[in-house]
């Protein structure tokens, strides 16, 4: 909607255009769950031109908002109209959702491998490997989650020490180990399979188990044990 202030057009601020109870903030007070990605996104970053930025945003993205959590300051800076203060925003908000969700699900119960998956879902937007550890109770209860390791997850780099540290502190019999291929190919490597049977032999010096070990692409997860692999043949 073009509008002429003194001989000079311009187009307002999509914001001004909407009635207050339309504009995302206050959509957000009213029912947050009704709002779409981009109401949030918009509220999120406050301003004028709060519309016209999360939509910037959700271009560059090309709608895929997921991609929000591997996204650098220095990207997300080079969009059209965020600065620091906005991007910080955004990375904090997006840290703190995931730090609160991952608490959350320490009260859940893991009964299959799609169970596990499912707590690691964040891991598949992840853009280097990231090695995480579920801790459960001999009811398959979980008593924690940890990220351990970032980097690389092959034999010769890890330290499995680091990898039990949590389990150990939480006096949790059992874990489930979870890491993500960047590539977004979810097939287990060799060194996948090394990894796991070293960890396994671990487990059993400090008397841990290990029940499994997920790996996650960008849409699909394997389960090492499902497949047959290492679980069964140390």
């Amino acid at each position: 909607m073009q509008t002429t202030f003194m001989g000079v057009s311009y187009s307002p601020p999509k914001l001004k255009l909407l009635a207050l109870r339309e504009t995302p903030v206050q959509r957000s007070l009213t029912d947050s769950s009704a709002c779409t990605n981009l109401e949030l996104l918009s509220a999120m970053i406050g301003g004028p031109k709060q519309i016209e930025i999360a939509e910037a945003i959700a271009a560059h993205f090309k709608g895929d908002l997921h991609l929000l959590f591997q996204a650098s300051v220095v990207e997300l800076v080079s969009i059209s109209g965020v600065g620091e203060a906005t991007a910080a925003r955004i990375k904090s908000a997006l840290t703190l959702s995931r730090r609160l969700s991952m608490t959350s699900m320490e009260r859940t119960s893991i009964t299959s491998p799609a169970d596990a998956a499912a707590l690691c879902a964040d891991m598949s937007t992840f853009d280097v490997e990231h090695l995480r550890v579920i801790m459960v109770n001999t009811k398959n209860m979980v008593l924690g989650i940890s990220d351990v390791y970032k980097g690389s997850v092959n034999s010769s780099q890890i330290r499995l020490g680091e990898v039990f540290r949590p389990a150990l502190q939480r006096n949790a019999p059992c874990v489930i180990i979870a890491h993500n291929h960047p590539s977004g190919d979810a097939t287990p490597s060799p060194d996948d399979v090394a990894v796991t049977r070293a960890l396994i032999q671990a487990g059993k010096l400090l008397d841990i188990q290990v029940l499994d070990h997920i790996v996650l692409g960008h849409s699909k997860w394997v389960s090492l044990k499902e497949r047959g692999l290492a679980f069964g043949s140390t």
